[in-house]
């Protein structure tokens, strides 16, 4: 067996601190970390929906936007002003479907929710993190428009979390990070409800292909990493 950072065993996550509450204006806000990577998400609140949908449909909406700020990485990311890459493109749009998948838009009423997650140190997961840290913050936004009134129901269905999983050296592991993912044979990003239904289940070779047996396990070891990080939540 390959040794990991800090002697982590192959199916054990890295340290994982949520701090709730961790800027003034939002209506809710986290700062989550997963060992190395930290990433701010903050839920916003705005009456109305997007333009584009329907005026008869009575639904609210969910959507993100994720940055790397410029220092997260060991070399300096530049600031996406006027277009995002594809890759950050890719990523916001995992975080929204992540997060609609767990809530009934009816029941938002018209007004639309925006998750933010910016990357401010990352080492591998950045994506997954943001996904568990934007679930986070929405709860704490919609348990703050149940307490003011302002939903009556609460419309999320049921929680969610993500996590990465890979082959490293013929090693199944979980939780990778950068040093691990960049070498990974297999690399895995899963989202999950608790109850193990799957929301995402991006897994990519790039050697050899895999055996269906090889998802299924990789499938209940995020969905047992899943139940781990949900329940520090």
């Amino acid at each position: 067996m390959s040794e990991r950072l800090n002697n982590r065993k192959n199916d054990e996550l890295r340290k994982i601190e949520i701090i709730k509450g961790y800027t003034k204006h939002a209506l809710g806000s986290v700062l989550i970390s997963f060992g190395d990577t930290k990433v701010i998400v903050t839920a916003s609140v705005e009456e109305g929906k997007p333009k584009w949908m329907d005026k008869e449909d009575s639904r609210g909406w969910l959507t993100a936007e994720y940055s790397l700020l410029p220092a997260s990485t060991n070399t300096r990311t530049s600031r996406e002003r006027s277009k995002v890459s594809g890759r950050t493109h890719e990523i916001q749009r995992l975080i929204g479907r992540s997060l609609r998948a767990c809530v009934d838009l009816t029941k938002l009423g018209e007004r639309t929710i925006t998750i933010d997650a910016d990357v401010i140190q990352a080492d591998g997961g950045t994506r997954c993190a943001s996904i568990c840290g934007g679930f986070v913050a929405l709860k704490i936004a919609v348990d703050k428009l149940m307490a003011e009134g302002l939903i009556e129901e609460n419309p999320i269905k049921e929680e969610i979390g993500a996590v990465s999983v890979g082959v490293v050296e013929g090693e199944l592991k979980t939780d990778l990070d950068y040093s691990e993912d960049s070498n990974a044979d297999v690399d895995s990003n899963i989202v999950l409800t608790k109850s193990g239904k799957i929301i995402e289940f991006q897994t990519t070779s790039e050697k050899e292909p895999l055996e269906k047996s090889a998802l299924d396990e990789i499938y209940y070891r995020a969905f047992s990493a899943i139940k781990e990080i949900i329940s520090k939540y």
